[in-house]
């Protein structure tokens, strides 16, 4: 029996599949408010009911937070772990909303045909196209396709604190030759993209301080030096006229983007206007040596994510604020350290401090880039599958946000992952009246079918 009738199976089942996605939608599980936590679990459960109806052997696994699902099928072959997650962000502002957040409808939108709810693109809609593969190929082969592991999480809208030391428990059940993860995106409507380089992630917070209170301005302005000051010298001092870090050895480990991706890159259809022009911006901020993919993709990034201090109320206070603080991250690209990111940061603050300003800095996460090797096997069989499911030819990009799994399962369980998703960039992931368009629903389920019958002939 061929991979054609599986995809058949597909076809004929489309409503029937709708109707599961609708009933997952429907439950709100919200990770991050504890309020929600029995709809955690009822998700949970809700997949472990599907899955075994399939032929899994699955369960719910209990962590201090919300339970993990884990599923196998063990057959002779290649071992796969397929990843996603069940947790969706809350639903605020409510009054943004034009329905229900967990009443999921067909919409029609700029004459394209989507699903509209909470976690139709982030990250349920993206799931079941894995589910509804295997579904599919065991209706029409009688069994599921090889050595199969999924894992699906209930907290990575939440920071993941349980992840971690859940993979590092059961290492060797989840430990895999491959990893397939869905929770990235097409690169237009068109093109279905592979993600091989995702940048990393450093953050901090920092307050320098200065007098041992707030003080009158008509008393001690110009003598007292103004924390503010300090603080908006310091952002200042981050980057050149070039819109490069000025931070020492920050540009350590970071690798030209190799020819061949460079290449592939640039016959992409990307018009870095268009998107500055979306925002209503036009000039490029970044280095001013690289284009705005390269920016995005291939480059790590200082930014300022939020400053405050002094008098911000209604009216006018003229005082000089004892203090000022700043939240600054840093995304990171191929082999730079995060921790010594942190650090040198910290001393690049220290040596610019004014005599009488103490420094409080407090540093937060650090995950590494992730750059997955092409020449594995793996991304090319999944590239050529997927580009028969699509218009378009598959294209390997850079993605310019972080997703920590990838990592994780890279110096955890010692596998690389193909990051394959079927999400828009208009899908409003986070955001009131998030949707996911119906064919990347359909053709993501296909594409999942093609995949797995290359993986299993390769």
């Amino acid at each position: 029996m061929s991979v054609e009738q599986v995809i058949a199976n597909v076809e004929s089942e489309r409503e029937a599949a709708l109707e599961r996605l609708f009933s997952f939608l429907r439950i709100p599980s919200i990770s991050t408010d504890p309020a929600f936590a029995k709809d955690c679990d009822a998700a949970a459960d809700w997949l472990v009911a599907q899955l075994t109806e399939i032929g899994f052997e699955a369960s719910k696994r209990p962590t201090p937070g919300h339970p993990m699902v884990v599923a196998h099928h063990r057959a002779e072959g290649p071992h796969m772990l397929f990843y996603g997650h069940y947790d969706v962000q809350p639903v605020d502002p409510l009054n943004l909303w034009h329905r229900d957040p967990f009443d999921p409808a067909i919409e029609e939108q700029n004459g394209v045909k989507v699903i509209r709810g909470r976690g139709t693109a982030d990250d349920k809609g993206q799931l079941m196209t894995f589910v509804e593969a295997f579904r599919a190929w065991k209706a029409v082969h009688g069994t599921l396709p090889g050595n199969l592991t999924l894992l699906f999480e209930g907290e990575e809208e939440s920071g993941s604190p349980s992840l971690v030391p859940f993979l590092e428990e059961n290492r060797e059940e989840l430990s895999a030759d491959i990893a397939h993860i869905c929770d990235t995106g097409l690169f237009d409507a068109k093109t279905p993209a592979i993600c091989t380089m995702l940048r990393g992630l450093a953050s901090c917070e920092f307050t320098v301080r200065g007098a041992d209170r707030d003080l009158h301005s008509g008393f001690f302005g110009g003598p007292a030096m103004n924390p503010i000051r300090v603080l908006s010298n310091l952002i200042a001092a981050m980057h050149d006229e070039h819109g490069r870090v000025t931070i020492p050895d920050f540009y350590d480990g970071v690798d030209p983007v190799p020819n061949a991706i460079k290449a592939a890159w640039d016959t992409l259809d990307f018009d870095g206007a268009a998107l500055l022009g979306s925002v209503d911006l036009s000039e490029p901020a970044g280095e001013k040596d690289y284009s705005i993919l390269e920016q995005i993709w291939a480059r790590p990034t200082a930014e300022v994510n939020g400053i405050w201090g002094g008098y911000t109320g209604a009216g006018f206070k003229t005082v000089l604020p004892s203090e000022a603080s700043a939240k600054v991250s840093f995304r990171l690209v191929g082999r730079q350290d995060p921790h010594a990111i942190l650090k040198n940061f910290e001393d690049f603050l220290r040596q610019r401090l004014p005599v009488d300003v103490k420094l409080d800095f407090r540093p937060g996460g650090a995950s590494r880039a992730t750059v997955m090797p092409t020449d594995e096997p793996a991304f090319e069989i999944s590239r050529k599958a997927l580009s028969e499911a699509w218009p378009n030819e598959a294209v390997f990009v850079g993605g310019g946000g972080s997703i920590p799994i990838a990592g994780h399962f890279r110096e955890i369980l010692g596998m690389d992952s193909v990051l394959i998703g079927f999400s828009r960039d208009d899908d409003g992931l986070h955001s009131p009246n998030e949707k996911y368009d119906l064919e990347s629903f359909q053709r993501g389920t296909e594409s999942w079918v093609r995949i797995l019958g290359a993986m299993q002939t390769a």
